[in-house]
């Protein structure tokens, strides 16, 4: 462990979700980023290095090629595992599944992220759902960003004891931004072939009593996703209760269309002005004024940021597998504290 009982953590895979997961980790206070580790040699890994990230090269072989770039590697990733107390993975979906057995056979803590399957970890993560289960266990999956939206906001209904079941249609973006231009959908979209969609039954794998079915198509944007949700209640409530239900998730932000946040862009670009970094959005932002109740029906929609929501999920997950903070609440709210969240929404009414 590091100094002042710090946790040293290593991000294995400086991508789209690596960055940000290192980023985190090095605004908290129990935490130390002992490095960041991947295979490319162009601007993505010279960041780092700009940030003042030790870096690491996967194999001997990527160290040559980086070090011939002009970059300076401190090593490679079995030189950065013997550093460290846990490592996240953020390497493309299938690859962290192989490098388990290697962080396995070094005794190391790891968390990979929502594109693995359960089975590779045996458990699925949300803070305020599933924290307790990962206390003190080798691994953890932080699940994916739609999932993660699932769980969060049928997970505050449930404890308002409002949730029945819940049917949703995932409209979900084609592509990362940083790589539109490689390719993804143009002039189309494309419905996901099977009904559920594989959110619904990947929600069930952090809370297996949600009744949750979902629907997913890509279409041709790149900014986030956005969900519609039909849910069954246990009873008539007015909108009121429900919104009190969601206002207890420091996770969930309610946003106005009338406040002029209409689009997914309007709301990436309050982000910028917020001076969030990467523009993230940590949080659900569900519309308000949008939600509408009849009788025991309920139904609401709301953006979810493929490329952020899970980074706060991913420094809890490293608190709970650590035992740095026995509770979900202790370890959200310093989360929460040192990215911003709850700064957006929960505004009076």
């Amino acid at each position: 462990m590091a100094p002042g009982n710090r946790i040293r953590v290593a991000v294995n895979g400086y991508g789209v979700i690596g960055k940000r997961v290192a980023d985190a980790v090095a605004l908290q206070p129990d935490m130390e980023l002992a490095g960041v580790c991947d295979v490319v040699n162009d601007w993505r890994a010279r960041m780092a290095l700009t940030k003042g990230y030790p870096l690491y090269a996967a194999t001997a072989e990527h160290s040559a090629a980086m070090r011939g770039a002009g970059l300076a590697i401190d090593g490679t990733l079995d030189e950065l595992l013997a550093r460290v107390d846990v490592v996240v993975d953020c390497t493309p979906k299938r690859i962290a599944a192989a490098n388990v057995e290697t962080y396995r056979r070094r005794g190391i803590r790891f968390i990979v992220q929502g594109g693995e399957k359960h089975s590779v970890t045996g458990h699925s993560f949300v803070a305020e759902v599933s924290y307790a289960g990962a206390l003190g266990r080798n691994s953890t999956r932080v699940v994916s960003c739609n999932t993660t939206s699932i769980v969060r906001t049928l997970s505050a209904l449930k404890r308002a004891g409002l949730l029945r079941r819940a049917r949703g249609t995932l409209l979900r973006r084609a592509t990362d931004p940083w790589e539109s231009h490689l390719g993804g959908i143009m002039n189309t979209l494309a419905p996901e072939p099977e009904i559920p969609s594989h959110q619904g039954p990947d929600a069930q794998s952090v809370d297996p009593g949600l009744d949750v079915v979902t629907m997913a198509v890509k279409v041709p944007e790149t900014l986030a996703h956005l969900h519609y949700w039909a849910v069954q209640m246990t009873r008539p409530a007015s909108k009121d209760e429900v919104l009190a239900a969601f206002r207890t998730s420091s996770r969930i932000a309610l946003i106005r269309m009338s406040d002029g946040l209409e689009a997914l862009n309007a709301v990436k670009e309050m982000m910028a002005d917020m001076g969030r970094p990467h523009d993230n959005l940590y949080e659900v932002a569900l519309w308000e004024d949008m939600l509408t109740v009849q009788g025991d029906e309920l139904f609401y929609a709301y953006m979810v940021d493929n490329q952020a929501i899970v980074i706060p999920e991913t420094i809890d997950a490293i608190r709970a597998l650590t035992g740095l903070a026995k509770e979900a609440a202790a370890s959200v709210t310093i989360t929460d504290r040192t990215l911003g969240i709850g700064a957006l929404g929960h505004r009076p009414k």
